[in-house]
């Protein structure tokens, strides 16, 4: 309880002090002359990326054996999606891809790996957009924003130094975790010996993890149309390069736990970003309100997906 009136206690005192800033009647100017044809193709690349990432998920549980029809993963994803957005954590969409295909790969350690090396990957791949980004606004010689492109190249290359190890050593992982064993040594072992052979077959299937990373970066790479899309829609003149480091950075930071899905943490990334450029405040703000917005009204299909599942539950159980 206490945690969760810190984390209210950040979204709404962040919300407060940014729009004790800003000039509401500005804000609200922005937002109601937004283009509508803007928006709703912001809302067609989101869809795309819903699609991408479904097909990511599915190119993990393939290397290792697992069928689950596209069609069922798609499902999954969209009700993950509605979870994440509308649960008062972003763990919840991750239980539901788990226990969704758990029963196929007969085991949720082994599902609860594919899910969390898709995570990593994605991880990974909004770097690399956050780094190309910046070194091609370096190059443009536009404004240099708050992280520079050889701090996020070194981040990128940290994070694959520590990836391809584990992949390609997955028995040094399992010395690693050996010690856990004193905690319960029957079950920790064994999931161990689940979490090896996991890895073992996605050592043995490497195109997967090349085209599941190249997926990943598609995956940042629509997420940043997306918010261009937006930004066009409201005649906010950032570039595309800002973009894709803006976009990155903010995902970043709503991973830490301390607010409530990122709210009022990701507006003052914005509008820390937007001051460096010498961008309006309620620009910042427009841009950030009006795409969450979006995701959580395209979230809602996750919710008539979810809604679908158990009617045909209860068909099926008549």
């Amino acid at each position: 309880m206490l945690i969760w009136s810190v984390k209210i206690l950040v979204s709404g005192g962040l919300l407060y002090l940014l729009l004790g800033r800003v000039d509401l009647d500005r804000l609200w100017h922005v937002a109601r002359t937004a283009s509508v044809p803007w928006l709703m193709l912001a809302l067609a690349l989101y869809g795309v990326n819903t699609l991408v990432s479904a097909w990511r998920w599915g190119l993990l549980l393939g290397a290792q054996q697992i069928d689950v029809p596209f069609s069922t993963l798609l499902n999954s994803f969209l009700v993950a999606t509605f979870f994440g957005n509308f649960l008062p954590s972003n763990i919840g969409g991750d239980v539901m891809r788990i226990r969704d295909t758990a029963r196929a790969a007969g085991s949720k350690t082994l599902a609860t790996t594919v899910v969390l090396l898709d995570r990593g990957l994605g991880l990974l791949g909004l770097v690399f957009v956050a780094a190309l980004g910046a070194t091609l606004a370096a190059r443009a010689s536009e404004a240099i924003g708050p992280v520079g492109p050889g701090v996020l190249w070194t981040v990128l290359g940290a994070g694959l130094g520590v990836l391809f190890p584990a992949l390609l050593l997955p028995h040094g992982v399992a010395r690693i975790l050996r010690p856990l064993q004193r905690l319960h040594q029957e079950w920790v072992t064994e999931r161990i010996g689940r979490l090896t052979g996991a890895l073992e077959r996605f050592r043995a299937n490497p195109r997967a993890l090349v085209n599941c990373f190249a997926g990943a970066i598609g995956v940042q790479g629509l997420l940043v149309l997306f918010y261009a899309a937006v930004a066009r829609a409201l005649g906010i003149p950032i570039s595309l390069a800002h973009l894709a480091i803006l976009i990155p950075l903010s995902f970043i930071v709503q991973m830490a736990p301390v607010s409530v899905n990122g709210f009022g943490v990701r507006e003052a990334t914005f509008t820390f970003y937007f001051s460096r450029l010498h961008l309006p405040i309620e620009s910042a703000l427009a841009l950030s309100f009006i795409g969450a917005a979006l995701v959580m009204l395209f979230s809602v299909s996750g919710a008539v997906a979810y809604l679908t599942r158990k009617a045909q539950t209860a068909d099926s159980a008549v």
